[in-house]
């Protein structure tokens, strides 16, 4: 009677075809199916659509290799190594500096210490450091945040840990606002325009939704980062280097903008299965010209520098199996 129950109900019967379907030898790929996550960052970021972008040329090809790819909105660098070394994220965006702090233990990595199975994948998009203040706020330089209301970033992102370690170089403390909020990226822009903050820090690709609705919505005003302590910072960390955002990329700012940043980069374990971790990188790169044209701020990257800049961790085995057989390095 069970047998004519299961063979009658649907359901039952596609559950029992794919059990017997990975049991015989000769079974397709796509019934052996794996799900791989990729941790990005807030969903109005450029992280959760590069994610995306990853994930759709990934899943374009899962009837050849059995790999089905999602993203997950998260808490941004910090929040993807800490959850990759915990074994619930496959890979995950960070920031340049974030990998590089977590494969020395520095900084938000000095208690747990170095980090030693993280690998890299490969760089993305240059991530300036992007300050944007209240148009009635009358911020001319970064100096002027002093004592008024500023958003630091939400702890475990990137972006903190990077504001952070420009407040330590100006002699900063958090005190030095009259309030230092710890919004996520995504409530930064809203509470800006609601005039319950006067300013805020994030690390992003450009051009990012994040920094448009600010800008056209309450005409908010971009702010350069300058001056000898950046200049210092940049030539003390190999992980940062000097940015300008485009004049006119935002409404209401038509001057160029100039400051630093970072990388984003793509960081694994090296737990994290080399098949899995090899067919990501052959979908990102046997598909190139779609994935540039996938985000604006994916259009200019080259190959030869994602390969390499960047990137302080050792390269992911899947990853440097696909670079040999391209020639990209030896």
């Amino acid at each position: 009677m069970s047998m004519i129950t299961t063979v009658r109900s649907g359901l039952k019967l596609a559950a029992l075809a794919a059990g017997l379907a990975l049991a015989l030898p000769g079974a397709p790929a796509l019934a052996q199916q794996k799900f791989i996550t990729i941790g990005t960052g807030g969903v109005t970021g450029v992280y959760y659509a590069a994610g995306g972008a990853i994930c759709r040329l990934v899943n374009k090809d899962r009837a050849k290799h059995g790999i089905r790819c999602s993203v997950e909105s998260t808490g941004g660098s910090v929040f993807n190594i800490n959850t990759i070394k915990a074994g619930e994220l496959d890979l995950g965006f960070a920031q340049s500096d974030v990998q590089y702090n977590a494969t020395k233990g520095l900084a938000q990595f000095k208690d747990s210490g170095a980090y030693g199975d993280l690998r890299a994948v490969f760089s993305v998009h240059p991530e300036p450091f992007t300050v944007v203040a209240r148009k009635e706020a009358n911020i001319k330089s970064f100096a002027d945040f002093k004592g008024k209301r500023f958003n630091v970033g939400n702890p475990g992102s990137g972006t903190r840990a990077s504001m952070e370690e420009l407040l330590a170089a100006m002699g900063w403390k958090l005190s030095d606002f009259s309030l230092a909020s710890e919004l996520k990226a995504d409530e930064h822009g809203p509470a800006l325009c609601d005039g319950k903050i006067d300013g805020f820090f994030y690390g992003v690709g450009h051009p990012s939704a994040n920094i448009q609705d600010p800008t056209t919505t309450c005409g908010a005003q971009l702010v350069s980062l300058t001056g000898p302590v950046v200049d210092k910072l940049i030539a003390d960390k190999p992980y940062y280097a000097r940015a300008t955002i485009a004049g006119g990329l935002y409404p209401n700012n038509p001057n160029p903008t100039t400051t630093y940043g970072v990388l984003a980069t793509v960081v694994a374990s090296s737990k994290s299965s080399a098949e899995s971790v090899y067919q990501v990188v052959k979908a990102v790169f046997d598909n190139f010209d779609e994935f540039k044209r996938l985000h604006p701020a994916l259009a200019h990257l080259k190959p030869e520098h994602m390969v390499k800049d960047g990137l302080s961790a050792p390269l992911h085995e899947g990853a440097a199996r696909y670079y040999r057989e391209k020639g990209w390095v030896k």
